[in-house]
């Protein structure tokens, strides 16, 4: 299979353009040229910070195959590592832990402290000679990479290339300044994790539109119906879909969930909901929002990291456990009721003389935006 099919057709307009082609969802070959030239020149996400709530907490991420390390620093900063002793190429860390002293390395015991510095080298130097005029240790931290926290994601750009995160984000960040304030995770409830048999674009291309919601999801569709929505569309950027008829979920005595502080107008009936390229999706509603973490596995595996989060903390507003069980039972069958498309694509994408598909026009404007940046990356990295 060609994995340089041209990509000409993908990077007209919507009105004359085609999807990508069949081999960015099928070949193994075209799967790790993008995870190169899409995922790693990036900032991608790999994480949540509620997962290292504490100083001195620490979780390993394999993303796509790398082995990263995520720590919460004395100063309460995340840092983002590669999981690799500097000598001898060990793992550091395997499960989630507290790192009480200093991260040790379990074959050598080369320890470093929370901010990455090497800090010790036990018989370096031979028995009870703990240095050696030539290991600098100060020239052998632990590998930073480079990270950034938005909405609690932890976003990464491995290559180290991309221009700052509240550069390439500055508009995102502007149209949602509003909601740039204190968010609380929702506890264990709010964690759902699903598995889907799909390459991992097609989660994007199917959240970032609403032309399906009268088929796919009738329950939400019955009061927020296909004319309540409108695209969301920046070149280059993100994509997605809003609405003007976002219902606040209420109890049996008519308790709401507090909204966030300082909301304008705009958001008492609305809420959007946006792709940020390339693998993280957001919603935001004057009482919630959420962040998606899509984790690529292989070319036809990924699994989706769903977080809710509140305005007000777990653990002060206990009254609300019931409303936060119900909003994340509602968010749950939404993105169940999704599945079956994703993975209905991705079998079809093995069907030879499709062409990459055609787009609405008026409907699919945010996924073929997708589409035609996922194709600008490729390219880009093809002529370096």
């Amino acid at each position: 299979m060609n994995k340089h099919s041209p990509l000409s057709s993908v990077l007209a307009e919507v009105n004359t353009a085609n999807g990508l082609p069949n081999e960015h969802y099928i070949d193994a070959q075209v799967f790790e040229e993008e995870k190169r030239s899409v995922l790693f020149a990036n900032w991608s996400g790999i994480g949540f910070g509620k997962d290292i709530p504490e100083p001195g907490d620490a979780k390993r991420v394999d993303f796509l195959g790398m082995p990263i390390l995520l720590v919460r620093d004395r100063t309460g900063e995340i840092g983002v590592f590669q999981n690799t002793c500097r000598h001898r190429g060990m793992i550091l860390v395997d499960k989630p832990q507290k790192i009480r002293g200093a991260i040790r390395c379990p074959y050598h015991s080369w320890c470093y402290g929370l901010n990455g510095e090497l800090r010790t080298t036990p018989h370096v130097g031979g028995p009870g000679q703990n240095t050696h005029e030539d290991v600098d240790m100060s020239q052998l931290g632990l590998i930073r990479i480079r990270s950034h926290v938005w909405r609690d994601v932890v976003f990464v750009n491995i290559s180290g290339s991309a221009p700052d995160f509240d550069v390439v984000h500055a508009d995102l960040l502007d149209r949602w300044a509003e909601f740039d304030q204190p968010i609380h995770h929702g506890g264990e409830g709010s964690s759902l994790t699903l598995e889907v048999a799909s390459n991992w674009k097609l989660a994007v291309e199917n959240y970032c539109e609403s032309y399906h919601l009268p088929w796919v999801h009738p329950g939400l569709n019955s009061y927020s119906r296909l004319e309540d929505h409108y695209n969301i569309e920046a070149r280059g950027k993100y994509s997605g879909q809003g609405t003007l008829v976002y219902r606040q979920l209420t109890d049996e005595d008519g308790a709401k969930l507090p909204d966030f502080d300082g909301l304008s107008d705009t958001w008492d009936e609305g809420a959007e909901y946006v792709a940020l390229y390339p693998n993280v999706l957001f919603g935001v509603q004057r009482d919630h929002s959420f962040a998606i973490v899509l984790e690529p596995k292989a070319c036809d595996q990924t699994v989706e990291h769903i977080e809710l989060y509140y305005a007000k903390s777990e653990k002060d507003t206990p009254e609300l456990d019931g409303l936060r069980a119900s909003n994340a039972q509602l968010w749950k069958t939404v993105f169940e009721e999704d599945v079956f498309v994703v993975e209905g694509m991705q079998k079809g994408r093995h069907g030879e003389l499709f062409d990459g598909g055609r787009f609405s026009p008026a409907m699919d404007g945010p996924t073929h935006n997708f589409h035609h940046w996922v194709a600008s990356q490729i390219e880009a990295g093809r002529a370096s």
